[in-house]
């Protein structure tokens, strides 16, 4: 089984999520209490194994662009990373 987990910058902080859907369980998040840096794929890595994920193998973090105001060129850009991750053998809240 596997599920995205997506990354984004909102209001300056980096935060990692697994949306787990049709679910009352929260869903798992990291955030790094940073601003300046994107967090490397071995931070990312190193949290998703904290919330009980890896990424499946030969898989790609991916990026795309997304803005707070839609069809606002002068609008606050958002960025929104997504990989495909599985439960690792200790857990993941799917």
């Amino acid at each position: 089984m596997t599920l995205p987990a997506q990354m984004s910058n909102s209001g300056g902080t980096w935060h990692l999520y697994v949306p787990l859907m049709n679910t009352p369980t929260a869903w798992p998040e990291h955030i790094w209490n940073r601003t300046a840096a994107v967090p490397t794929v071995a931070e990312r890595e190193h949290a998703l194994n904290g919330l009980g994920y890896e990424s499946v193998p030969g898989d790609e973090w991916s990026w795309i662009e997304d803005s707070d105001i839609p069809g606002d060129p002068a609008s606050p850009v958002r960025l929104i990373a997504s990989v495909r991750v599985r439960p690792t053998l200790w857990g993941g809240a799917a």
